[in-house]
């Protein structure tokens, strides 16, 4: 069958062409509407007070109402016809009416053109509700932006803004440019990014993306990409590819279409004029009505229609749980996963340096930490940072004096007269300070401190393991999913974070190639694979896999760019979510192709055995059309 809907724009799939979203309103049906009132006057006066009109009026009434209802069919047929393609629904249906009118039978061939357009447009109002739900869950860039240009405020278009000017979002308002807070705070909605609604609060030097809505105080923004490279901006080319890029089950029906409608129309044929050969008293015109009905409930609408329509439910409920999927063919990838491999910073930890633990000797804890952080405030490095944080406000008013960083082994100072070194066990060995050994065995990343050279305790320093990040894995393995961790980091640290969150299995001290290798033995076992990533690093490795699943909020762009789905609030649980959503989608659209194949086959055998008519024929046609695309729609009511 040669009509699909072109899937990179709002298709009409009664007329092949290009349609305004609100071409499925009833003004733009007027005359289908109009078809439809006169077949229901005519047959309530034959039916209802046993009024007939004569033939020829009775022809010209219908006749009216048959070219009101179906000009359209009948002109993209007769295009279509000739160019050589007369295997295609439009030739079915307008052979089908055709035929009825030459036989006599005027209102059953108005009603099945009346029917199966009414159908189509059903369908084509569905795929278009479709198509703007995903739109409209991601497109909330704003028109308009207010940016500061020389001491003036200005609202001007956010595509004309340039880097590093300064943008004024007020309350309420959404952020048109990714960039940087210079506020000093200010909290955002990040629903539309996310798929999370609850605020996110933000300090002075974070980043901002396009589409989050400030909440509460005018913030200003330092803006750090131009318009149309923003995170959003991305996230939108995403999903318009993504209902261009057809699964394999989208593709095998659109296959099937090419060979099934010929092989339809030959077998009407055969019904119409085999059994003149083994009927004694064959009748032509009995005959050919039963192969009119063959040609209408063979009409495969329910399958062109419903199964592009699934797909863009699953696109849409994910996108609406914070996941893109870059095609429905990576929906279809998603229910053969039996094996994810993880990265571990950033994906299942926060990628984010905490205090983990405080142990101290002959000294105060809190004062442990007010000292050490003293010296550490005057460092950049990730985990002077973190012990830094962790002090918090205890440490103001504090200051070291004489600070000496010495690389590779930590920082040396003056805090209140006292000496302190912070940093590794080889900075006090350097000092020939004594300390327990068993030190040496903890796993974290520490800081060893002394005092007036007297060892005085450590701080532990890890990467904090995601909330999520343990459920999520018993989730995997209720699924009979294989979960596996990879990561540049010590094989000691891995193997801790993998024993706390209950990962299969865990490998460490790895390169990139090291990555790829791991995953190609996977592969050479027979796993399909889902890598999850969010660094630069993990690009090649999320290309090997079958899917590739990108971090986006803390991800990189190459990961991102490289991945077949992007996770927008990096929680390890929407892997989860994914492989469940691919799993519905394919559930929904087998239903639909069983429910339209055992439907349509019962009622051809009917339509040939002469026991369904017209009435039926289109009936059913029309209502198992309807129930699929209900079927196909109540994916975005989903609750994962």
């Amino acid at each position: 069958m040669t009509h699909k809907h072109d899937e990179t724009k709002i298709a009409a799939h009664g007329h092949g062409s290009a349609k305004d979203e609100n071409e499925s309103g009833w003004k733009n049906h007027w005359d289908l509407l109009l078809a439809l009132a006169i077949l229901i006057i005519l047959l309530v006066l034959e039916y209802g007070f046993k009024i007939e009109f004569s033939k020829i009026p009775s022809l010209i009434i219908n006749l009216g109402a048959y070219l009101l209802a179906g000009r359209k069919v009948l002109d993209l047929a007769f295009r279509k016809s000739k160019r050589g393609d007369i295997f295609n629904e439009f030739v079915l249906m307008s052979v089908a009416t055709i035929g009825a009118f030459v036989i006599g039978e005027y209102e059953e061939g108005v009603a099945v053109m009346v029917f199966y357009q009414i159908g189509e447009w059903f369908q084509d109002a569905a795929v278009n509700n479709a198509k703007r739900s995903i739109k409209a869950l991601l497109d909330v860039r704003p028109d308009e932006v207010t940016v500061s240009r020389n001491g003036t405020l200005l609202v001007v278009d956010p595509s004309i803004i340039e880097l590093n000017e300064t943008i004024l979002v007020k309350p309420g308002e959404k952020v048109a440019l990714d960039g940087e807070l210079i506020s000093e705070n200010a909290s955002f909605n990040t629903a539309a990014l996310t798929g999370e609604s609850k605020p996110d609060a933000k300090y002075k030097g974070e980043t901002i993306l396009a589409g989050m809505i400030n909440l509460h105080t005018v913030a200003e923004i330092k803006v750090k990409a131009l318009f149309k490279d923003s995170k959003l901006s991305k996230i939108l080319e995403m999903v318009q590819d993504a209902t261009a890029r057809k699964s394999q089950t989208q593709l095998f029906i659109s296959r099937f279409a090419k060979i099934y409608t010929p092989i339809v129309f030959f077998l009407a044929v055969v019904v119409c004029f085999v059994p003149y050969f083994f009927v004694e008293d064959y009748n032509f015109q009995t005959w050919f009505y039963r192969a009119l009905v063959f040609l209408v409930i063979s009409c495969p609408c329910a399958l062109v229609v419903s199964i592009p329509l699934g797909y863009f439910g699953g696109i849409g409920l994910a996108s609406r749980n914070g996941i893109l999927f870059k095609g429905g063919n990576f929906l279809d990838v998603m229910t053969k996963v039996n094996a994810v491999v993880m990265d571990k910073t950033g994906t299942l930890t926060k990628g984010v340096f905490k205090v983990q633990q405080v142990v101290s000797v002959n000294i105060d804890e809190k004062e442990l930490v007010k000292l050490t952080a003293a010296v550490e405030k005057n460092s950049t490095h990730p985990i002077a940072k973190a012990v830094t944080e962790y002090a918090g406000e205890t440490v103001n008013g504090i200051n070291a004096d004489t600070v000496e960083e010495i690389a590779g082994y930590g920082l040396k100072g003056k805090v209140g007269g006292r000496d302190l070194l912070a940093g590794n066990a080889k900075l006090l060995k350097k000092y020939n300070i004594s300390y327990p050994t068993e030190i040496e065995t903890i796993v974290d990343t520490i800081v060893v401190v002394a005092i007036n050279n007297q060892y005085a305790g450590f701080i532990t320093i890890a990467d904090e393991i995601k909330d999520d990040a343990a459920q999520a894995v018993k989730d995997m393995h209720s699924l009979n999913i294989k979960t596996v961790m990879l990561s540049g980091d010590k094989q000691s640290v891995v193997d801790e974070v993998a024993r706390k969150i209950g990962i299969d299995e865990a490998y460490g001290d790895l390169l990139p190639e090291g990555k790829v290798e791991k995953v190609q033995r996977l592969k050479d076992e027979g796993r399909h694979i889902a890598f999850v990533g969010d660094g630069v690093n993990d690009a090649p490795v999320v290309a090997l896999a079958d899917a590739g699943i990108a971090m986006g909020g803390l991800g990189s762009d190459a990961t991102i760019e490289t991945a077949d789905v992007v996770i927008q609030n990096d929680q390890p649980q929407k892997i989860v979510s994914a492989i469940k959503i691919g799993k519905i989608t394919r559930s929904i659209v087998w239903q639909n192709i069983i429910l339209a194949m055992t439907v349509k086959v019962f009622v051809l055998i009917l339509g040939a055995g002469g026991v369904a008519t017209l009435w039926e024929a289109v009936i059913a046609d029309v209502g198992v059309a309807l129930l699929a695309i209900l079927n196909a729609v109540r994916i975005q009511r989903i609750k994962v």
